[in-house]
């Protein structure tokens, strides 16, 4: 970890350049993977991600940027992946190179489609990466707080916490808070659910639920997060720290939540192709439902507001019929 040439980020979005970001307040070279030639031509020029977070000045000088991605893999040993959960296995189907005595951190909040696994695990079972060389970076944090240099707070966890505190080194700073954690499992399953809860907690405001509810929701949000955690890996764990509730509420209620609004838009009365069309980014509890909903099958595990998410998103039930039936199902 002590050599800074070590690092590199995969991905070309609002987290990727977040990270980048971060990461260039401590290192003298930071590798970015990105799939567009254009995003890198004009990072070059104008010291800025021509498409997400704009406002955040980047400097080329640190950057070594490149659209293939077995270039960066081969080059760097601690790789940050921050490629939406929806296209990670096509991206990485175009790896000719090892993976092999890389440590994978993955800042990917969703579960992979085609394996239906949480990121670590896919990476575990499909690229046969041990578990210690396994890390998350979670929150509560935004791209976008990141960019404006507000205070933020990540949640660095694997099971080898000695590597995910070297790490830590080169995110903390001035805005830059972190804590570790030696949940992998739990922190990962639960970026994966805040952003099912923020999607309900978009189509309660689409429909014109108040604060009142909302803050019902979120109450019952969290402790069905941990029922479902529990299920699938049960471990001593504080449901209520910053990696869980703290990232529940942040996506839940900000402004910047990509999965509210596409649950704000579901809730008056866009279809899901509509409102993914609308949208620039993609919303990674869309996805995350459908797994989950299968995940809760098989467990066990009483989801009232993930399966009311999954009707509507994929059985097509109305919103306002869902949520009527919802609302007696909380307390």
């Amino acid at each position: 970890m002590k050599d800074t040439k070590r690092i590199a980020v995969l991905g070309g979005g609002s987290w990727a350049t977040a990270i980048i970001k971060m990461l260039s307040e401590n290192l003298e070279t930071i590798g970015w993977y990105m799939r567009s030639v254009y995003a890198i031509e004009h990072i070059k020029r104008n010291k800025h991600n021509p498409s997400y977070l704009s406002s955040a000045e980047l400097h080329p000088e640190q950057l070594d940027l490149s659209d293939d991605m077995n270039v960066i893999v081969d080059n760097y040993d601690i790789l940050i992946f921050a490629i939406p959960s929806a296209f990670l296995k096509t991206e990485l189907d175009k790896l000719t190179t090892s993976l092999e005595n890389k440590v994978i951190f993955s800042a990917i909040k969703g579960i992979v489609p085609e394996s239906g696994l949480i990121v670590g695990e896919h990476f575990h079972e499909k690229h046969a990466i041990p578990f210690e060389n396994i890390g998350v970076i979670t929150g509560p944090c935004h791209a976008e707080e990141v960019a404006m240099e507000r205070l933020s707070y990540l949640t660095l966890a694997c099971q080898d916490q000695e590597k995910a505190k070297d790490l830590s080194n080169f995110f903390a700073g001035r805005y830059i808070k972190i804590k570790i954690s030696d949940d992998i499992i739990g922190t990962e399953y639960a970026a994966m659910l805040k952003n099912i809860y923020a999607i309900a907690a978009g189509i309660a405001h689409g429909l014109g639920y108040g604060d009142n509810f909302q803050s019902v929701l979120m109450s019952n949000a969290i402790r069905e997060m941990k029922r479902f955690i529990k299920k699938v890996h049960k471990m001593k764990r504080n449901i209520n720290n910053s990696a869980y509730l703290g990232d529940l509420l942040v996506t839940g209620y900000s402004v910047f939540s990509r999965n509210r609004m596409f649950g704000n838009m579901i809730g008056k009365g866009y279809t899901v192709k509509s409102a993914m069309l609308e949208m620039s980014m993609v919303a990674e509890g869309y996805y995350a439902a459908k797994s989950a909903y299968s995940i809760k099958k098989d467990n066990g595990a009483k989801t009232p507001i993930i399966d009311a998410v999954y009707n509507v998103l994929y059985d097509k039930k109305e919103a306002k019929d869902e949520f009527k039936k919802l609302t007696n199902r909380l307390d």
